[in-house]
């Protein structure tokens, strides 16, 4: 099992913890795409996703969430 600390997660994201959501995404997409029994044996998704956020593989941009119009 990797381990990764906080400042490996916040290396390439503005925050520790945003990083962690991000990654959480990611693995999510992940799980969505159609299986390769190839790779059914190798690394957990949340492994992967945050190989991917800390090593900046994932390039990503915050969206504003949209408030329904007050009537």
């Amino acid at each position: 099992m990797r381990v990764f600390t906080p400042g490996d997660i916040a290396e390439h994201n503005q925050s520790k913890y945003q990083g962690v959501l991000v990654a959480a995404k990611y693995a999510r997409e992940l799980n969505v795409l159609p299986h390769d029994p190839q790779l059914a044996d190798q690394k957990k998704l949340s492994t992967r996703a945050l190989e991917a956020i800390t090593s900046g593989q994932v390039d990503y941009r915050l969206v504003k969430r949209r408030r329904p119009e007050s009537e």
